[in-house]
């Protein structure tokens, strides 16, 4: 959800759709909360805010508002504490908020660019007028940071006596050459200083005068831009500041992400000397800097000294900056140029454009990187508006064309000049073959910048064989890869042990450092794929040599640093088993088998689910020689997600695991056996073949606690069965395992909450949710935070609730669990049935039926809930007669899934509809 003060007071939904809050009374509480989102306004300064003369019973007054306005705008968040009330969402989400926090990163023009007019505009309340005038302070300090002189013109009108305002306004005039303008803009503000205050100018007006009088001709041969500049201001200010500080800054970064853009923008805003040179069209550095300060070269035909001696002459007492523009293709050359150039001449500074550093010392090297996704949305939508006026789309789409094209400035460019001949959707469809896409570019540009391909093959050309061979291998990789997995996959002759070839490619922007890791953009690597040999199957196994590796100490107490290196890997992984399972299905069941502890502690159960079923399929019916067990691990993993006969799956996992006469290689496949079987039968052989796939090692010690409280308490023996979750939780935690740990407090919570005591089950599925939190494990959270709403609804406090229910489904829907997107449809449909509303009840259920044909406990198992569920909505209708029909269907479920206590409150509800 987002909140607009800046201008017209609007909210917006998650889909961008406005809102109206049409009550004016309850459009000024919104903005008053708004203004001070996240924190406690206090309920005596909301009344004096909205009421010139507060009304009798102000309090139930204000109350009766804030429940106005929660229906009025559907999942807003205000939170009521004895002190007052607090708007909850985040600071980004608030227009106010985000300016204050932009600003005060130094991006002036980007908190500038959310104001949307007078702010508070249509808001009519005594508090009103103070808050304005508090704004208006932050809309100055925007349009002084970051604003263009039309910007500063209209804060000049407003505050023509504001002397900060009117220096501002000459140096922005000034830095566009409009030096007449600023020294009129001098002369009005000093006759107006005279006329109503009998002062004189103060010192930084007057600085700022003397700069525009002793401004030399500032700009030769910078180009003129035709287009706005989008997305840099902070790179703007970096590169700006350093070069106040230092002789010679260099703009690194891939080409097409706009290093020549920015430095042409620094250039224009440079108050002294500014030459402007580029390099691409020719080898000679030294001629081409020599004609572009302004030598003539005639004059050298019968000199007796060499162009670089005249070079330095020529520069030796002029106060100038050089902007030296695509260095990359003589970099040799225009480093041993520039160099004694900065030597010679004290008074020179360089900011030069290079896919590498120059390698001078005293270089400042600032890479220009990828957009942000505001920068590049913004970008997109301002080239696209140019080719097509009244352009409009999603932002979401437009993210996504964004981020699939790295953020890389002309590649965006590029795409937005084809909005006026595609929809933007079939520019999104047709990025896996961006180089053909993106094949026409301005005819004006040079013609390494007119098409994508052309970008990249400029960088190419410029490599050695030695780099452009690891450049080809380095595409193996998805996402990012450490120096290890490099070394070890590439295999490349020119790849020595010191990395040096690997530390080339980096320098040349072909790829990036990211901590310890190194990554390709995927346009860079999608030209580099082509000219690369077939490394898929070296790539798949050492990531299963890696995954191995990693397993044991994914039960342990070091769980969290493992986690987080295979999590750097995931990308990989995942790659690495889409290409066995259609390649190598041993390879493929292997990789399955390893990860399986992984995807279970992050918590991305489904995600492996699918995997491991594709590998199934890929296998056939047959079993293959030597991969028993980790077939039969694909088998418990697969079975909620398998269409067909899910029973007879798990059925032939347990007729496999039925021969093993020792515990398996990974002991977490006991577990997921346990899980699919559901709890036991009396069957003696069944426990024989339990304790004879249990390990010795303490992980599986404590795996037996939680496993005999789980059946312990299916069986109706709460007592005993919270005894030994205790005794798991501990053991658990003892060993270092987050998520059994979590598993056992989970339990723990729900056994407290089916006996009332809901602070008890809230204090153990915090511990769980802060456990979990630790793996980043999405989807177990998200059953947390089920876990946690429900509990918030046994205490009465449903306002919470309803949003624990909402950001577990979420977190779900992020994740891909549809059995627990089932779980959090099903607590919605609780609340709204003890609201009242039995109509929105029906339809939750529906929605937690239709997302259940699978699920970790059994469709059953939820199912059974689900019919619970409609029983107790026909009951609130007063229609026994369907309840117990439900109730029915649900105690066959029940039965059928051996759950003593489920049985039990089932047959509870009959008995209370009576004979």
């Amino acid at each position: 959800m987002w909140f607009g003060v800046l201008g017209p007071v609007e909210v917006r939904d998650e889909s961008g759709t406005v809102i109206t809050v049409a009550a004016p009374r309850q459009r000024a509480l919104l903005a008053m909360l708004a203004l001070d989102a996240g924190q406690i306004v206090g309920h005596a300064r909301l009344l004096d805010g909205l009421y010139a003369e507060p009304p009798a019973g102000a309090a139930n007054a204000l109350q009766s508002q804030v429940s106005r306005l929660r229906k009025t705008v559907p999942g807003l968040v205000i939170e009521h504490h004895p002190a007052g009330y607090r708007l909850v969402c985040d600071p980004s989400e608030v227009d106010y908020l985000e300016c204050v926090e932009l600003l005060d990163a130094g991006r002036g023009a980007d908190a500038l660019s959310l104001w949307r007019g007078q702010a508070l505009a249509g808001v009519d309340a005594p508090f009103a007028d103070a808050a304005r005038q508090r704004l208006s302070e932050v809309f100055i300090n925007c349009a002084l940071s970051g604003g263009t002189p039309t910007d500063l013109r209209q804060v000049l009108a407003e505050h023509p006596l504001r002397e900060d305002v009117r220096a501002a306004l000459m140096r922005a005039l000034h830095r566009d050459g409009r030096q007449s303008e600023a020294l009129e803009v001098f002369a009005q503000g000093r006759a107006l200083l005279a006329d109503e205050l009998g002062v004189d100018p103060s010192p930084d007006l007057a600085a700022a005068h003397l700069e525009v009088l002793k401004a030399e001709a500032p700009h030769r041969g910078v180009p003129a831009q035709l287009t706005s500049f989008v997305g840099r201001d902070e790179d703007l200010r970096r590169v700006t500041k350093w070069l106040g500080e230092n002789r010679l800054v260099t703009l690194i970064g891939p080409g097409g992400t706009g290093k020549t853009r920015l430095a042409v923008e620094v250039a224009h805003r440079e108050p002294g000397e500014v030459a402007f040179v580029d390099l691409s069209a020719t080898t000679d550095v030294a001629r081409a800097l020599l004609d572009g300060v302004g030598v003539r070269e005639a004059g050298l035909l019968a000199a007796p000294v060499s162009v670089e001696d005249r070079l330095r002459a020529a520069l030796a007492s002029r106060t100038i900056l050089l902007i030296v523009d695509n260095c990359e293709h003589v970099i040799d050359h225009a480093a041993r140029v520039l160099g004694t150039v900065l030597a010679a001449c004290p008074d020179v500074r360089v900011l030069a454009t290079s896919r590498e550093p120059l390698g001078i010392t005293g270089e400042t090297l600032s890479p220009v990187t990828a957009l942000d996704e505001e920068a590049a949305v913004r970008l997109f939508g301002d080239r696209a508006q140019a080719v097509k006026p009244g352009f409009t789309a999603e932002h979401a789409v437009i993210a996504e064309v964004c981020r699939r094209l790295d953020g890389i400035a002309l590649a965006i460019e590029l795409a937005a000049a084809r909005v006026r001949s595609l929809p933007i959707t079939e520019i999104a469809a047709r990025l896996d073959d961006r180089f053909r896409l993106l094949s026409k570019g301005s005819r004006t540009a040079a013609p390494r910048h007119r098409t994508l391909h052309a970008v990249v093959e400029w960088s190419w050309d410029l490599l050695t064989d030695a780099e452009r061979d690891l450049a080809a291998r380095f595409t193996v990789f998805h996402g990012s890869a450490s120096l290890d997995a490099v070394t070890a996959v590439c295999e490349s002759a020119v790849l020595d042990p010191a990395g040096d070839t690997l530390s080339s490619l980096v320098d040349k922007s072909l790829v990036e450092v990211v901590g310890d890791r190194y990554r390709m953009l995927d346009t860079i690597r999608a030209f580099c794929a082509t000219h690369a040999p077939d490394l898929r199957d070296e790539h798949a196994r050492w990531f299963l040599a890696r995954a191995q590796e990693a397993e044991p100490h994914l039960r342990a107490r070091e769980q969290v640093e493992w986690l987080t290196d295979l999590a750097a890997d995931h990308d990989n992984l995942v790659a690495a088993v889409t290409w066995a399972t259609a390649n190598d299905v041993g390879l493929a069941l292997e990789l399955v088998a390893a990860l399986a502890t992984y995807y279970w502690c992050r918590g991305l159960r489904t995600e492996a689910a699918h995997q491991a079923n594709a590998v199934l399929h890929a296998c056939g019916e047959t079993v293959p020689h030597g991969y028993m067990q980790e077939y039969a691990m694909c088998l418990l993993i697969a079975w909620p997600v398998a269409t067909g006969d899910q029973t007879g799956r798990i059925r032939q996992a347990d007729e496999l695991l039925a021969e093993l006469r020792e515990p398996p290689r990974y002991p977490i496949m006991t577990m997921m056996w346990g899980m699919a079987l559901g709890a036991p039968e009396n069957d003696s052989q069944v426990w024989e073949r339990r304790n004879r796939l249990l390990g010795d090692d303490p992980w599986s010690a404590a795996l037996v606690f939680v496993g005999d409280g789980l059946v312990a308490r299916m069986e109706g023996d709460q007592a005993r069965g919270q005894e030994l979750l205790r005794q798991g939780a501990a053991a658990f935690e003892r060993i270092g395992d987050r998520w059994g740990a979590a598993l056992a407090f989970n339990q723990l919570g729900e056994i407290a909450l089916s006996e009332g005591d809901a602070a008890s089950a809230l204090v153990h599925i915090g511990r769980a949710r802060d456990l979990l939190d630790e793996l980043g494990a999405t989807e177990d959270t998200a059953e947390a935070m089920i876990g946690q709403a429900q509990a918030r609804l046994a205490a009465g406090d449903r306002e919470r609730a309803k949003t624990d229910f909402d950001v577990a489904l979420t977190l779900a829907r992020r994740a891909g669990a549809t059995s627990v997107q089932a779980g959090g449809h099903l607590g919605l449909a609780e609340l709204a049935r003890l609201t009242g509303d039995c109509a929105t009840a029906y339809a939750e259920c529906d929605k937690a039926w239709e997302l259940t044909p699978g699920g970790w406990y059994g469709p059953d198992e939820m199912r059974c809930h689900i019919a619970v569920q409609r029983g107790r909505i026909a009951k609130t209708e007063g229609d026994l007669v369907q309840a117990r029909a439900h109730f029915e269907d649900a105690l066959r479920r029940a039965l059928g899934q051996r759950n003593r206590v489920t049985e039990t409150a089932v047959r509870a509800e009959l008995a209370a509809l009576g004979p």
